[in-house]
């Protein structure tokens, strides 16, 4: 009997479970607190209390974070980057960063180098790698204590020679400065997976620190047991993946919330309608994971494309704002968030908000309703009529297909769904308010391949078992256990520009880790 901790810290509260196998043996929600180690130091506390179970009985710890998201967002904790790109004497007219934020462009220092290398599309060299100009570009970054670099060459998803090798080049002359390539985050398109890039390497500073501190946490609790933390594809990374690829964190929440809804509720093709104090995410289950976005994603006012799920959000959550009359009533953006224990009128403050809506409908049994029995009932109805097409549109938008699926309700603000949005029915399982932290528990080992074949002399079907071959010794090695992996992924994009008769394939397997069937 396998005992998992789940935590997942958001920006209003930390949420912790533990799960003995299927069984959730107590869930609880906390603060977030400031320097995010407080919050979740006291929804250990509370959940293991809540449990009753013994510290050292514990197996192993999922933790789910907005940490590295939110730095990008508020602009904090990023280290200054170099960022090379081999593509000389082509890209020249757009230089790294050129669409960044000014603010953020300057939080990374700026640092853009341009060297002579990459790639044309079939494979060719467009020139030769300018390793004289790596090596000064080294002293230049130890004179000036730049911390990090990001190494980003032309098609370098279809060859990453050039890639390795300045990577290794500068591992000669700056030994303490990590360095990122390109080709190991983000896909073809030069702008977006360099972005991409430089982002992850102004992050790595906060990553080591952050992993450090989600240790000691752990230590400080009494808990032995290894952590592992969530990724955005709704799988596990061990803490030395954390301190190379922060990026893939990015989205965790919403990802872990939608494989907490598959876990609780058993169904696998579903909407996801995940409501928190602020906002609404809804995304797509399919064979109960994430469907990825296949377009360029912003994060912070940058376009990027590496995995991401493909979710979306609306201004609607429990602490919401509603203003105007019955006629035209106004739902968001505007939300009291984190306050909403104290201003919202069914807690005794004086803002309505959409929680206030749903006590006065008799959707919910929060606070003191009294508080809102004076509540115009056209103006209840109006409200809730808004609230209900705010979801329908967000549902509607996420739907791949005119077939019937149910959607999946969770999070605290849930209590704002009806029983139905539009013809789809609503499925709201037990402890959906603390879904995320049940994903985060329940979150599986994947091993993944995505990759250029040559398919001169052999089969496509010998190159795909190649390929699922090596993404199952991926997964074994990361910790998963073999009779539980299962292929999730697999895509062979024929590429008839290369030569060699060349293909691209992407698979990846995924694998229960103590043989919890998730």
């Amino acid at each position: 009997m396998v005992l998992r901790l789940g935590i997942d810290v958001g920006g209003t509260n930390t949420d912790a479970v533990i799960l003995r196998d299927r069984e959730v043996l107590a869930g609880v929600k906390s603060a977030t607190t400031e320097d995010v180690m407080g919050g979740i130091s006291a929804a250990l506390e509370e959940v293991i209390e809540k449990a009753g179970v013994a510290r050292d009985a514990i197996d192993v710890a999922m933790i789910g974070t907005t940490h590295f998201t939110n730095a990008v967002i508020e602009r904090r904790h990023l280290d200054p980057v170099a960022a090379i790109r081999l593509g000389l004497p082509a890209t020249a007219c757009l230089p790294p960063m050129v669409d960044w934020p000014d603010d953020l462009r300057e939080m990374v220092g700026g640092h853009g180098y341009l060297l002579r290398g990459g790639y044309e599309f079939d494979g060719r060299e467009i020139a030769a790698l300018d390793e004289a100009g790596l090596v000064e570009i080294a002293a230049e970054i130890n004179v000036k204590g730049i911390r990090a670099a990001a190494i980003s060459s032309v098609f370098s998803p279809i060859n990453r020679d050039m890639e390795e090798r300045a990577r290794d080049i500068l591992a000669q002359h700056c030994p303490d400065v990590p360095v990122v390539m390109s080709s190991e985050i983000g896909r073809i398109g030069l702008l977006e997976r360099e972005s991409a890039a430089i982002m992850n390497a102004s992050l790595l500073g906060l990553s080591s620190r952050t992993v450090d501190a989600f240790g000691r946490a752990l230590d400080d609790a009494g808990l032995t047991c290894p952590f592992y933390v969530t990724q955005n594809d709704g799988t596990l990374m061990a803490a030395d993946m954390v301190r190379r690829f922060p990026v893939l964190t990015f989205a965790s929440g919403p990802t872990n919330s939608m494989r907490g809804a598959a876990f609780l509720t058993g169904v696998k093709e579903a909407i996801v309608v995940d409501i928190g104090g602020t906002t609404t995410d809804v995304g797509s289950l399919h064979h109960g994971f994430p469907r990825q976005a296949s377009t360029v994603v912003d994060i912070g006012g940058v376009r990027t494309n590496f995995r991401m799920p493909d979710v979306f959000s609306i201004g609607l959550g429990g602490g919401t704002k509603v203003t105007g009359d019955a006629d035209a009533p106004v739902v968001g953006p505007q939300s009291v968030g984190y306050r909403l224990t104290s201003e919202a009128r069914v807690f005794g403050g004086d803002v309505l908000t959409t929680t206030d809506i749903a006590v006065a409908a008799g959707m919910a049994d929060i606070g003191d309703a009294s508080k809102v029995a004076e509540l115009d009932p056209a103006l209840v109805e109006a409200a809730r009529a808004r609230i209900g097409e705010m979801l329908e549109m967000a549902v509607e938008r996420s739907r791949i297909s005119p077939d019937p699926i149910p959607v999946i309700a969770v999070g605290g603000g849930s209590i704002l769904v009806p029983d139905k949005i539009g013809e789809l029915e609503v499925l709201r399982p037990e402890n959906f308010a603390v879904a995320n932290a049940v994903g985060a528990a329940i979150a599986q080992i994947s091993g993944e391949v995505d990759r250029i074949y040559a398919l001169e002399g052999k089969s496509r079907e010998a190159c795909l078992a190649e390929a699922e071959q090596e993404a199952r010794t991926n997964a074994l090695n990361a910790g998963a256990t073999e009779e539980t992996l299962t292929v999730i992924e697999r895509e062979d994009v024929p590429l008839a520009y290369l030569p060699g008769n060349a293909t691209r394939i992407h698979l990846k397997v995924v694998g229960d880790m103590g043989g919890l069937d998730a």
